[in-house]
């Protein structure tokens, strides 16, 4: 480790010499490494010495996150959409094997939910048969008595009685009132009801369907800004067996943002409609500040086939929420009801048995990755393009983020000089560029 030490103690000496040298105001090499991010970048210089190189054989030997299955690669879980044809909403099931453990996490200020009491730890019953994530508002909590009627069909519930069996399911809701025609088309029981029969062990379809088809995101600036949201679904799959998967249906007030990148993905546009504003940017000017309460909202399910108890499985699901953090901008206000359920099978062999902070670290990567999935998968609706919608601006001029808009999948260019990347340190406000002058001369 000497020569580790030795780096840092150079890096220690660089940020003195710049603060030696470096005037206020001016833009010496050393001016904005030494006021905002010398630390990030030694942070960076050491990750570079103690992490191997992100090769394909690395990624696999640690499990690489993609969309794949999605949260069918659980064992036994089973997913279905219904999609109406009278406008664009829907809801997506989730339906569980019998003994999976349930629990939830409501982080939103604004939440519709059923049976969400129920996955209190401290609450008696432990499992789970199902979970809807449903469009229309409250109005789409009426889609999970379409389930309760297909799992009673099936045999399926908790037992109460030498006969009778509950089917017990969570549901959730976001906001699509409006959306792509008449507010009154919403989901109902005979939405969850189909979307239950055709739940299948199949890759999830992603994108504009079920409880995403009429999700948007970027409505800061109103929805004459916004963007198509969707359905999004990704799971990883270590050697020893652990799957953690989530299905995400993607209905933010803000921004997705790529966490490897720092970049939007998509979410409020300039006034012109033609490139990405950055939430980011907008927030820390002082513009719009929030949607509409109760008119976004993003909510998803996570499973693994760990065996967690019931305290664990809400943990995973509390830590699951840190994948919206890392790719929605903002996340958790007081205008969405942003939640998350999560679903232990534990089908994994005792051998190879994972611990609640294991799983709940690989759920907020894979929500990250699910969101990310759903608004790259999105179709357009008129006047809510995609992701894939937006080209670079016009001359490639960078937008106010210091990130050129670029289709997904492409690499960030570095940011202008003196300007400090998002990415870095998305909490700290925007420096103005300092003025262009030449470095000190060394005493």
């Amino acid at each position: 480790m000497w020569h580790l030490s030795s780096l840092l103690q150079a890096r220690s000496n660089d940020r003195c010499a710049s603060r030696r040298h470096t005037r206020p105001g001016s833009a010496g090499p050393g001016a904005w490494t030494s006021a905002s991010g010398g630390w990030l970048r030694s942070a960076g210089i050491v990750a570079a010495v103690l992490l191997p190189a992100a090769d394909p054989a690395w990624s696999q030997e640690i499990g690489e996150v993609g969309p794949g299955g999605g949260l069918t690669d659980v064992p036994g879980i089973r997913v279905g959409h219904h999609t109406l044809a009278e406008r664009p909403t829907g809801c997506t099931v989730v339906l569980a094997p019998e003994g999976t453990v349930g629990g939830v996490d409501v982080r939103g200020g604004a939440p519709g939910t059923r049976e969400t009491d129920l996955l209190d730890p401290v609450n008696t019953v432990e499992i789970v048969n199902a979970v809807v994530l449903a469009g229309g508002s409250a109005f789409g909590l009426d889609a999970a008595s379409g389930v309760v009627r297909y799992l009673e069909e099936q045999g399926v519930g908790y037992p109460v009685g030498p006969v009778v069996r509950v089917p017990i399911v969570s549901a959730a809701i976001l906001y699509d009132l409006g959306v792509g025609g008449d507010w009154t088309v919403r989901p109902g029981p005979e939405c969850g009801y189909r979307a239950a029969v055709g739940a299948t062990g199949g890759p999830v379809e992603s994108g504009s369907v079920g409880a995403g088809a009429g999700a948007t995101v970027g409505k800061l600036a109103g929805m004459g800004r916004a963007m198509k949201g969707g359905v999004g679904s990704a799971s990883v799959t270590l050697p020893t067996g652990l799957v953690v998967a989530a299905v995400v249906a993607v209905n933010a007030v803000g921004d997705v943002i790529d966490p490897a990148t720092g970049r939007v993905v998509a979410g409020v546009r300039t006034e012109d409609g033609t490139t990405l504003a950055d939430a980011r940017v907008l927030l820390r000017a002082g513009g719009p500040s929030s949607g509409s309460a109760g008119r976004n909202t993003t909510i998803g399910v996570v499973a693994t086939n760990a065996r967690l108890t019931k305290a664990e499985a809400a943990r995973v699901a509390l830590m699951a929420q840190d994948g919206y953090a890392r790719a929605l901008y903002p996340a958790h206000t007081p205008g969405d009801g942003d939640t998350t359920f999560s679903l232990a099978t534990g089908t994994l062999a005792d051998s190879a048995r994972a611990s609640a902070g294991q799983v709940g670290a690989l759920a907020a990567d894979v929500v990250a990755a699910a969101i990310l999935d759903a608004v790259r998968s999105a179709t357009p609706l008129p006047g809510l393009p995609t992701a894939t919608d937006l080209q670079p601006p016009p001359g490639g001029h960078p937008d106010p983020s210091g990130h050129p808009t670029a289709p997904a999948g492409s690499h960030p260019a570095p940011p202008p000089a003196g300007h400090p990347d998002p990415s870095e340190n998305p909490t700290a406000p925007a420096h103005p560029a300092p003025a262009p002058n030449p470095p000190p001369t060394q005493p």
